[in-house]
């Protein structure tokens, strides 16, 4: 089965390149202006002039309002012990005297750094943590669904990481939840929450689903009852306890390796001992072993890779030139995931011809030709 990529993202034809940065059009949602530069790009100049003081003023009032004196939970804060949730909850808690209750969505198959990350956030950071793991067999079938479908075997994770932090926050009346990064506007995409420190509940279809929301499964043999662990609850009940969704990156200017330094000094978090494969750094989503296969997709559906997403946010943050950023593509960028192979065709149960067959069927021909035999982009950022 051949996916029409083109139209399932509503792609532009014509690849472009940003000027500034490693990334290109070819990323769903994301725009260009008419000197070539990315919506990114323009975010990140913008940073630079925004008054952080004044955010951090906006911050210290919503805190204030949500503030439960009594010791009990007031924000529930998306966490799985890594660099960035590590950050806002350990800020929340110690600087701005909120009570966070961490709520972390298990990775698929849980590495043994991601782990002990994990723990060393709740043992040493000193965090309240609920750990949600969906049904073992109803997870596995919706991770092979969504590699055959959608090009992604991560999205049963996305929809966990989505969704359960709203079913807690609703469970235990806690109607502030604090989210890092807004991606969409860091990294490239839908802008209209670019000036917002929220965002709408209504956009995550868009967003984050694929426009695949959890129960659209059924269709492929999963009942209601399955798939309830990876929906949100009613919007009217989200409404009714009036749950509002923040970004820490609206009130802090957002830095990623920052991030990593601030954990590694407060929350006890370390690096891998060896890069990820696809890029070149070792501080960043370590915690699921079929982690590579979700930026591998990436590269194969839209020419974008792992290696492309780190330089292109390295570069707005001024740690490396566009130079440095292309080279290190062109060494990373759509190297195959090959460590946790075995762990992958066995999580999905599938075979290795399945698998490379399922890569295949989401190569687009306005992106990939075949060489004498080895598929090549057509237009990488090199050659641009």
């Amino acid at each position: 089965m051949k996916h029409d990529v083109l139209n399932l993202y509503k792609l532009p034809k014509e690849v472009q390149f940003c000027k500034k940065c490693t990334i290109s059009n070819q990323r769903p949602r994301i725009t260009f202006d008419p000197e070539g530069v990315c919506s990114a790009c323009r975010f990140a100049e913008k940073k630079n002039a925004i008054d952080w003081g004044k955010r951090d003023d906006e911050l210290k009032q919503l805190c204030d309002r949500y503030r439960k004196n009594n010791g009990d939970w007031d924000v529930v804060v998306p966490c799985s012990g890594g660099k960035d949730g590590g950050f806002v909850a350990h800020q929340l808690k110690y600087k701005y005297g909120m009570h966070p209750l961490c709520v972390t969505w298990s990775p698929l198959v849980p590495t043994e750094i991601g782990r002990k990350n994990l723990d060393a956030f709740v043992d040493k950071g000193g965090f309240d943590q609920i750990l949600g793991r969906p049904n073992g067999i109803v997870n596995r079938k919706m991770t092979r669904l969504a590699f055959e479908y959608l090009g992604d075997p991560f999205q049963p994770f996305i929809y966990g990481q989505t969704n359960f932090p709203l079913t807690i926050a609703c469970k235990y009346d806690i109607p502030l939840i604090m989210y890092g990064e807004n991606g969409e506007v860091e990294y490239g995409g839908d802008m209209k929450n670019a000036d917002s420190p929220t965002r709408e509940i209504s956009d995550h279809n868009k967003h984050y689903f694929s426009s695949m929301p959890p129960e659209a499964w059924q269709k492929y043999g999963l009942t209601e009852e399955d798939l309830r662990p990876y929906m949100a609850p009613p919007i009217e009940e989200i409404k009714k306890k009036e749950i509002s969704i923040h970004f820490f990156s609206y009130y802090k200017k957002w830095d990623p390796e920052a991030n990593y330094e601030y954990c590694r000094q407060n929350t006890g978090f370390t690096c891998n001992t060896e890069r990820s494969e696809g890029t070149f750094s070792s501080y960043a989503s370590l915690d699921d072993k079929l982690d590579g296969f979700h930026y591998y997709l990436s590269y194969i559906k839209f020419g974008i890779g792992r290696a492309t997403a780190d330089t292109a946010h390295e570069i707005r943050d001024g740690r490396l030139t566009r130079e440095e950023g292309v080279r290190l593509v062109e060494q990373y960028d759509g190297e195959f995931p090959k460590k946790y192979l075995e762990e992958m065709l066995e999580y999905c149960d599938i075979t290795r011809e399945q698998l490379d067959a399922f890569i295949d069927s989401w190569r687009s021909d306005h992106l990939w030709e075949n060489v004498e035999g080895e598929w090549k982009l057509k237009y990488p950022v090199w050659n641009n």
